[in-house]
Parts: structure tokens; C-alpha cells; sequence
């Protein structure tokens, strides 16, 4: 039986130009700036470790590599609701940071350096295809999604791929990604740069 699963919202936006090489590439693809800056804001709407109920917090797991993905020397750091207990915000970063196992542990051997762990207020929205996640000072961003041709109210997808939070990812472009969080800064209202969004369902 597993000892943990959080189910909810994700969203996250890049520094990569749409679309992103990282998922049709399988991590190998050099990013479109040379160097990757990511943040993936989850809301958990449903979810507990051992015990720790963990309904309604959110988190953010900012990720900046130097090359390609696959090539690993990752550094990330964690941001967490502030809302978030003790016991809650340790649940919470073993989950994210791969330690509890589940779907970041296949990151593990990618990571560099853990950069540590931030609590500040974090705001998640969703409507439709357009999300948004603001997290204290250290992160604004925004995406919609891109709508299909068949069924104009639903975005593309990609899917089959190896993205650790959901195979199945939306398709958006980056209405406002703002980064300035474990020494990982970028800033850009372009909308020309990559964006996804999935539900998620993880357990450990």
C-alpha cells in the first residue's frame, strides 16, 4: 500500500521558446536559450503522507540546467505554501524532491543541487485553459493554453512522453513567466515561450 499520493492541478512555464524541445526529445534536446529555467507550481486538492493530510496546499519546484535536461548537474529548490505546517511542508518536500520515491525520484540522478526550501504565500489559479500561479515575490507566471483545430475549446496535447508530473501534457504558450528564486531569474511577458498544465495523480 503506498505510504503517500496527492492528486490536484499542475502548471508550469520556461525560458524555452514554444514548443518546448525538452518532452518530444526525451530530455536530450538542447534548450532554445542554451540553459533551462522552469518552474512547476502544483496544487494538491486531494492528498496525504503517512498520515499528514495535505488538502488544499501548494507548491513550487523551481529547476534551472545548464544544458540539456538529460545531461543532469539540475539544481532545484522547493517553494511551499506557507499555509503548510511543519510536518506538512517535510511531507511535502520528500514528495518533491524524489526522496518519498514516486514520479520526481526519477529525477534524482539529474540533480546536481538542492538549492533548500522557501515557504511564502502561493495563489493557483485555474479557468479553462488559462492558469496562473503566484508564489510570495519569487514567482508570477501565467500560461494559456493553445486551443486545438477540431475542438476549439480544448488545447493540444503531447502525450506519451517522460514528464514526471503527467505522460499527457496541455499545450500553452507563456503569458508571464517570472523567476527570481534560488539565484534562478528570468523575467519575460513575450508570449511566444513554452507553458504546460495537467491534472496530476502521484503516489509513493
Amino acid at each position: 500500500m503506498a505510504s503517500w499520493r496527492i492528486e490536484g492541478q499542475y502548471m508550469e512555464t520556461c525560458n524555452c521558446d514554444y514548443l518546448c524541445p525538452c518532452a518530444p526529445s526525451h530530455l536530450t534536446a538542447r534548450p532554445t536559450e542554451g540553459d533551462c529555467k522552469a518552474a512547476l507550481a502544483m496544487r494538491i486538492d486531494k492528498g496525504e503522507k503517512d498520515g499528514v493530510m495535505l488538502d488544499g496546499l501548494s507548491f513550487v519546484v523551481v529547476l534551472h540546467s545548464p544544458g540539456a535536461m538529460a545531461d543532469g548537474n539540475m539544481t532545484i529548490g522547493l517553494i511551499v505554501d506557507e499555509r503548510a505546517s511543519a510536518a506538512q511542508t517535510d511531507a511535502i518536500a520528500a514528495i518533491a524532491t524524489g526522496a518519498a520515491g514516486g514520479p520526481m525520484a526519477a529525477l534524482g540522478p539529474l540533480v546536481g543541487r538542492v538549492a533548500g526550501v522557501e515557504k511564502c504565500p502561493i495563489r493557483f489559479e485555474a479557468a479553462g485553459m488559462t492558469f496562473a500561479v503566484k508564489a510570495g515575490e519569487l514567482i508570477d507566471q501565467a500560461c494559456e493554453g493553445v486551443a486545438g483545430a477540431v475542438r476549439t475549446d480544448e488545447p493540444l496535447h503531447i502525450d506519451n512522453t517522460a514528464h514526471p508530473v503527467n505522460s499527457r501534457l496541455a499545450l500553452a504558450k507563456a503569458t508571464r513567466s517570472v523567476f527570481n528564486a534560488f539565484g534562478i531569474k528570468w523575467n519575460d511577458t513575450s508570449g511566444r515561450r513554452n507553458g504546460h498544465f495537467a491534472p496530476f495523480a502521484w503516489a509513493g
